[in-house]
């Protein structure tokens, strides 16, 4: 299954931010969430929190974000229609993101594995997501968006 998602605007504060019964949309969130880390790294780190439910981002989470987007902040934006190495990661507005899940996303009662596509990538990337049963919303355990992709065409000195 496949399923479409489309942001008017990356998500700035976490009054943008509410739990969700589809897991689809969790992890649309938390792409679009991701994209917020160039603007402002601290609101980006309580959405995330807020999209983490009853866990909380851990410092070497923190630590990952860092390391991964230094200097790479286009790696959130690979993910949206319109996007690619040649014009940077800048995607098309209103932001529009696909995910997608596989035979094996529902291997767990609670827990589901749904991927999305990076531009920059030849596989498609996981967000690990459990499912809270007492209310139905579904909240972050694991993301594996931030992986190396190719390098945006302008900073590439082969191309």
């Amino acid at each position: 299954m496949k399923k479409t998602f489309t942001f008017d605007s990356v998500p700035s504060s976490p009054s943008d931010i509410k739990a969700s019964t589809d897991p689809f949309e969790t992890a649309a969130v938390v792409a679009a969430v991701l994209c917020n880390y160039k603007n402002d790294i601290q609101s980006t780190i309580e959405m995330l929190d807020i999209l983490k439910g009853p866990d909380s981002v851990s410092q070497y989470e923190i630590q990952f974000l860092r390391d991964r987007l230094r200097g790479k902040e286009y790696k959130p934006y690979s993910f949206f229609k319109g996007a690619s190495p040649a014009n940077g990661y800048t995607p098309l507005m209103p932001l529009t993101v696909d995910v997608e899940d596989s035979p094996y996303s529902y291997t767990s009662e609670n827990y589901a594995t749904l991927y999305l596509r990076s531009s920059g990538a030849d596989s498609p990337r996981g967000i690990r997501l459990r499912k809270k049963p007492s209310t139905g919303e579904w909240f972050l355990t694991e993301q594996f968006l931030l992986s190396d992709i190719r390098i945006p065409v302008q900073e590439d000195p082969w191309s």
